[in-house]
């Protein structure tokens, strides 16, 4: 024998649900589409066959996002693998790029520069992992940004998000515009050059690496042409002058020892190698000085990349290195170029298409 509960309603039938939605509409027609959010959004469905309710169109000031809440939003990114989308294959880098805020640099002299700098910040990902959360790694180097800046805290941010993204294999580079004053060579002048800096940290299977990325500008005066120029005059009497063109040297070092590599030490490595660097401050004296250091410094494409190559290879910091040299041509449309690496490091089968594009330094 079964006992109905007395406050249990009888299922309505069809016409019942008929007259209800009916009375409902009747309502509704004089109603706000407040008073129907109120009463439940779900009957606008009801009403208008939509697939949505009515919504709101005033921003919820108020709101807050309590961790019940946060626990419904959705997260595909770190969806299960049946969500991933192509092969499932590893990917070694995926993260972020240019992702810009200020970081405090030590000087060699004891000093500290606040310098706007673009972090780009890079994980492997597993080949049965959908994807990342990207702001984890801009919330992780925020955690460290207010420190005085140096490989150790990217060692701490790249420590952070590892964690966070279990993940075997990460990156962190950083990339400045580093400015240092510089005298002219004869009139006391002098002037901030700036000098693009990268710091990079590779961390693969537990193994880290670090590497410091200077670009070095320079004049290149052409041997060939001086030396033919220098012929005209002696022979025929006639004026002529050798061609030169301002040229960049990306050195790439990779950091071995603790004794620090200053931005400073490697500047002038590159500077004592080949001395024509661009000035900033320039009287007509200086001037007249800088076209007898190039005449005293003439170089080929691949001097310039013997030269930096000596510097490096003779300071006990540096271990593998690459220099790759542009000479941005006067005489011919197209650039002279030239590549040397020493160490496993940085040696590559493949270059990059746009390489030595990105040596035309234009500000």
């Amino acid at each position: 024998m079964n006992i109905h509960p007395s406050d249990m309603q009888p299922m309505p039938d069809r016409d019942e649900a008929k007259n209800a939605l009916a009375r409902l509409r009747q309502w509704a027609s004089a109603a706000s589409d407040a008073e129907i959010n109120a009463l439940d959004p779900a009957v606008a469905r009801l009403l208008n066959d939509s697939e949505y309710p009515l919504l709101n169109r005033v921003y919820p000031a108020d709101f807050t996002s309590d961790p019940a809440y946060r626990a419904t939003l959705p997260d595909l990114q770190n969806g299960p693998s049946s969500l991933i989308r192509g092969a499932h294959r590893t990917i070694q880098h995926v993260g972020i790029s240019n992702f810009r805020l200020p970081i405090r640099y030590k000087t060699r002299d004891g000093g500290e520069v606040m310098l706007e700098s673009s972090v780009t910040g890079t994980v492997s990902l597993e080949a049965d992992k959908k994807g990342i959360n990207m702001s984890r790694i801009m919330r992780s180097f925020y955690a460290h940004a207010e420190k005085t800046f140096s490989f150790e805290v990217i060692e701490a941010a790249l420590d952070d998000y590892k964690s966070d993204l279990e993940t075997l294999d990460a990156r962190i580079q950083m990339r400045l515009s580093y400015p240092l004053r510089v005298p002219s060579l004869r009139s006391g002048l002098s002037g901030y050059q700036y000098y693009d800096i990268s710091l990079e940290l590779v961390d693969t299977a537990g193994s880290r690496l670090r590497v410091l990325h200077l670009d070095y500008v320079y004049s290149s005066t052409c041997p060939c042409s001086l030396e033919l120029s220098e012929h005209a005059r002696e022979q025929r009497g006639q004026l002529a002058t050798p061609h030169s063109q301002r040229s960049v040297a990306r050195i790439s070092v990779v950091l071995q020892g603790d004794d620090p590599m200053w931005f400073e030490d490697l500047i002038e490595i590159a500077r004592k190698a080949v001395p024509t660097e661009t000035q900033v401050m320039v009287k007509r004296e200086d001037e007249q000085a800088f076209a007898e250091l190039n005449a005293a410094n003439p170089i080929f494409v691949e001097d310039a990349a013997r030269l930096f190559a000596q510097g490096l290879e003779a300071d006990d910091r540096i271990g593998d290195f690459r220099v790759v040299a542009s000479h941005q041509e006067s005489l011919h449309s197209h650039d002279a170029v030239s590549i040397l690496t020493d160490g496993p490091t940085f040696e590559a089968a493949s270059l990059d298409p746009r390489l030595f594009g990105t040596l035309h330094h234009v500000r």
